[in-house]
């Protein structure tokens, strides 16, 4: 057999034990590579807005944390449980550190939870447009996804989700505020939404970006809202978008109950959360000033560029996190490779009915103006 032939038969026998609900899932687009982005623009500054990373960095205690453990020792494997830092975030939280699940990001928790929950056919029921993750990990089980959408002005739709929840879904996944709009669910929101929701249906609040909303007196707390809940549910958060450590991947779920952390401890791998991210989070919960202004820097950028695009004629998203949302009005995939020649990425999102809008993250103010100008200057001139 030829090496031509060999290669054939080996392409053909992968293929063939490949699940068939695994290869009609959609991609996660991480963004473009910025280093692919600068070799195209001829640019060694490249404005990454992407993936919606804090451009104040992590805490320096963080980086302290991070520096004692290089400094000692990483030959050494994790702490399986994660028990410094359950406990560090349950004393934050008045909650017990048993009913806390660390994940490698909050996204892993997103997984663990339709592995432990799902079965092939149940459905889940989650937002239009939102997080890419929360269709692709229950379809990846080989559950059904339901998308309810939001109001022309981006807002909840009590309607849609009392028709949805009546469907009987076995999980809903609930983004606050909303990724990729931004957009919060108010407390009375929150309560209708939780009113509605089967008492048999774990219900998901994930908060990854909870921190910039607080500063908004109608943000609701969903741990708040839960804790009285006799339901199974669970809170997620990460230390991956305020707390500026996306680079050590470390994020982490409060739940209703014992039994639903056991659950996830059944389908995780032992070892998920690395020893330097668990250090760096510790360090990170505890230094409030340095929050306090990632939160504030970033808010009054929000306000600014917002501002300077809804100004300009763009339609953008209210938004409550570190992030707009824009219709451009052209095409975002040539939106986003236009910006890409001026090095310069955004995320195209290719949602139905959002074709046209692109996300992007904020940065430092003087990036933030050049990428204002620039998608200026690209959408005036149009595709040619």
């Amino acid at each position: 057999m030829s090496a031509v032939e060999a290669g054939v038969v080996a392409a053909v026998t992968s293929a063939s034990v490949v699940r068939e609900v695994v290869a009609g899932l959609p991609a996660y687009d991480p963004g473009a590579d910025p280093d692919a982005v600068a070799a195209c623009s001829g640019t060694a500054h490249v404005i990454k807005l992407s993936n919606n990373e804090s451009p104040f960095g992590c805490s320096p205690l963080a980086t302290e944390a991070v520096r004692r453990r290089l400094d000692s020792s990483v030959s050494r494997y994790p702490d399986p449980t994660g028990r410094r830092l359950a406990e560090a975030i349950g004393e934050r939280l008045a909650v017990p550190a048993e009913r806390i699940v660390l994940g490698n990001g909050s996204e892993n928790i997103l997984e663990l939870l339709c592995q432990a929950v799902l079965d092939p056919g149940d459905l889940v029921t989650t937002q239009a447009p939102g997080f890419s993750l929360h269709e692709i990990f229950p379809r990846m089980v080989g559950a059904r996804v339901e998308k309810v959408p939001v109001t022309a002005a981006f807002g909840f739709d009590p309607s849609a989700w009392r028709d949805a929840l009546a469907a009987g879904p076995k999980l809903i996944f609930l983004a606050n505020p909303c990724n990729p709009t931004g957009a919060i669910l108010s407390i009375g929101e929150l309560e209708h939404l939780v009113a509605e929701t089967p008492q048999s249906a774990l219900l998901v609040l994930d908060e990854a970006y909870c921190e910039f909303a607080r500063p908004d007196p109608s943000y609701p707390d969903g741990l708040a809202v839960l804790r009285e809940q006799h339901r199974p549910w669970i809170v997620l958060r990460t230390f991956s978008k305020a707390y500026g450590l996306a680079g050590v991947r470390v994020g982490y779920g409060v739940a209703s109950d014992d039994a639903l952390v056991e659950a996830l401890d059944r389908v995780r791998a032992p070892y998920n959360v690395n020893q330097l991210a668990q250090d760096a989070a510790v360090a990170a919960l505890g230094d409030h000033a340095h929050l306090a202004e990632t939160v504030r820097r970033t808010g009054v950028e929000i306000v600014r560029v917002a501002d300077r695009l809804r100004e300009a004629g763009f339609r953008v998203a209210p938004s409550s996190a570190n992030f707009v949302f824009i219709d451009t009005g052209h095409r975002s995939d040539w939106v986003a490779q236009e910006l890409h020649r001026l090095g310069i990425v955004v995320k195209a999102w290719r949602e139905p009915g959002y074709e046209t809008f692109i996300r992007a993250s904020l940065s430092l103010p003087e990036d933030n103006d050049f990428f204002v100008r620039c998608l200026m200057r690209i959408c005036a001139e149009g595709e040619q």
